[in-house]
């Protein structure tokens, strides 16, 4: 469902997915290639989102940003199952493990990868190709080319959802 909202019109890529019980309200840009899950929710309503090419909104995502800020994520970003963003930056081909939390004014650098269930704190910033894990999140090792091989395979598969989904995804009940 994409919503309008006291003149705060969603932009949306016509090579964006977004699934029919999700939400999107506001000043929300989704750039090409963006898959957005069942049930996310990115709110535009008071605060920005933009979200840059062939990143993936996974299912019970919750985007927000606060009163006339800005929630960013880059290019090529994987957001797992139920995590929540809100008013932080994400750099290009971050991955957010499932169930994770990025508050306020924090960073997650390029290549980051953040463990299921972490959390990064209000102004913490998570280095460049670093792996964290924990509450709060903390350093556990670097990300090799082999992961970034594996992982540019696997944004792959969602990005090809957007066409995929479009084309394929029947009502059946």
């Amino acid at each position: 469902m994409i919503f309008e909202f006291e003149g705060r019109v969603p932009k949306i890529s016509e090579k964006a997915y977004v699934h029919e019980s999700a939400v999107v309200i506001g000043d929300v840009t989704l750039s090409d290639g963006v898959y957005v899950g069942p049930n996310a929710t990115i709110r535009g309503d008071y605060g920005t989102i933009v979200i840059g090419e062939n990143s993936a909104v996974e299912d019970n995502v919750v985007i927000h940003a606060r009163p006339g800020e800005k929630t960013t994520i880059g290019c090529c970003v994987t957001i797992g199952h139920g995590s929540i963003i809100h008013t932080a930056t994400i750099k290009d081909y971050a991955v957010i493990g499932m169930g994770s939390i990025v508050t306020d004014y924090a960073v997650v650098g390029k290549w980051a990868v953040l463990a299921e269930g972490s959390v990064v704190k209000i102004r913490q910033v998570v280095d460049d190709e670093t792996i964290v894990a924990g509450v709060p999140a903390q350093p556990k090792g670097k990300v090799n080319d082999d992961y970034k091989k594996q992982w540019t395979e696997f944004k792959g598969i969602y990005v090809s959802f957007c066409e995929r989904y479009k084309k394929n995804l029947k009502r059946i009940g």
